[in-house]
């Protein structure tokens, strides 16, 4: 997978939040949720209009060039929020966490400002030169979708149940269109045609022909999955009060952050065991018989989600914002780490995989009337 040269256009207009943000912290109007998030909206239209009228050009080419234009800009910002709540900034978004969308202020609000500010801003910028360049950004879409997508279902219904409901704001409504934009978006990526394989037909039929006993890295991903879909069943049990001896010692000795009132971390379990556990089942079957198309462009998808979710459940477990007694527990930071790691690995992996050797996922072109003569004579 060619990753595509960054935009510089786009960086250079992401960086103008530092003194945007700058100056609004210092406006008193801004003490206000509303102010915010009216003041919040304005920004937005405004940026949208200066990259359309500076980028006319890529927008007619593909209206997501917009998207990501807007999205690295909030994405730096999100970057100096989570700066500035672990102390290493000042001055600069205070009002916004504090009137805006105070619930950015936990740990795991912390933490998906991170993965925003790095690897999704990253995503923008490489996507966004893609699309100057005229090239393809297919697979990086799909792995933002997922990630995007992932955020946006343990975020947001964990500020509506969680300990922090009654402190939504105006801003809130903000996120509205986050909801929006990836069912759009995610159309237009998956409707990108697909980067042509060197795979021959006799390439596809000699892979397809080989069993799981021949394909070792397929055996061990089978056997990674199986074992990956239990440890998600067991922690969807785990909060779901399952009464078991193995869930009460798990919960309270390895994980205590499963209980935490701000509901991220049961949200985000039982995400894990209604939409990933049925994709461990799918991709597992996919491994074992040949001619699963779907699965490529499905575990590029699931990794990024998968990514996005352990790097904020894992820094969540372990950061200072969150009370002492919800923390991992020192004697068990190392299974702590090799389970989440190995979980958050595998997806990778499989996406991997699929992408270097496809040909045992391709579908065999139907057999020709040449061919069907022959094999009658």
């Amino acid at each position: 997978m060619d990753i595509p040269p960054l935009a510089g256009k786009i960086a250079v207009l992401s960086l103008s939040a530092l003194p945007v943000s700058y100056a609004l912290n210092h406006v008193s109007a801004l003490s206000h949720p509303l102010g915010v998030a009216l003041m919040s909206a304005l920004i937005l239209v405004l940026l949208f209009v200066a990259i359309y009228s500076l980028s006319h050009g890529e927008i007619s080419y593909d209206p997501l060039y917009a998207v990501f234009a807007v999205f690295a800009f909030t994405s730096v910002v999100d970057l100096i929020i989570s700066l500035q709540e672990d102390g290493y900034v000042v001055g600069f978004m205070e009002f916004y966490t504090k009137e805006g969308e105070p619930y950015l202020r936990t740990a795991h609000g912390v933490f998906i400002c991170y993965w925003d500010g790095t690897v999704h801003y990253l995503l923008y910028l490489a996507m966004a030169g893609a699309i100057c360049r005229r090239k393809r950004y297919r697979n990086l879409g799909l792995y933002w979708l997922g990630s995007f997508v992932m955020s946006i279902l343990v975020f947001l219904p964990g500020n509506i149940l969680g300990k922090y409901s009654s402190e939504i704001r105006p801003a809130f409504f903000l996120t509205i269109p986050y909801m929006l934009v990836p069912c759009w978006a995610g159309m237009r990526v998956f409707n990108q045609s697909q980067a042509a394989t060197c795979c021959t037909p006799h390439m596809v039929q000699e892979e397809q022909r080989k069993g799981l006993l021949q394909r070792p890295a397929d055996l061990a991903l089978v056997m990674y999955l199986a074992l990956a879909g239990f440890f998600t069943l067991f922690r969807g049990l785990v909060v779901l009060d399952c009464p078991t001896d193995a869930c009460f010692v798990y919960i309270y000795q390895y994980e205590p952050y499963l209980r935490d009132p701000v509901a991220y971390p049961k949200v985000q379990m039982l995400v894990y065991m209604f939409y990933v556990l049925p994709f461990y089942c799918l991709a597992a079957y996919a491994l074992i018989f040949p001619g699963c198309s779907w699965l490529p462009d499905w575990a590029l998808v699931f990794a990024g989600a998968i990514g996005q979710a352990q790097f904020s459940h894992m820094g969540a477990s372990l950061h200072p914002r969150t009370p002492f007694t919800y923390r991992v527990p020192e004697d068990a930071w190392a299974c702590f780490f090799v389970c989440n790691l190995l979980y958050a690995l595998g997806p990778h992996l499989l996406a991997y995989r699929c992408l270097r050797r496809p040909a045992f996922f391709l579908r065999q072109p139907p057999p020709g009337p040449l061919t069907h003569h022959k094999k009658q004579h």
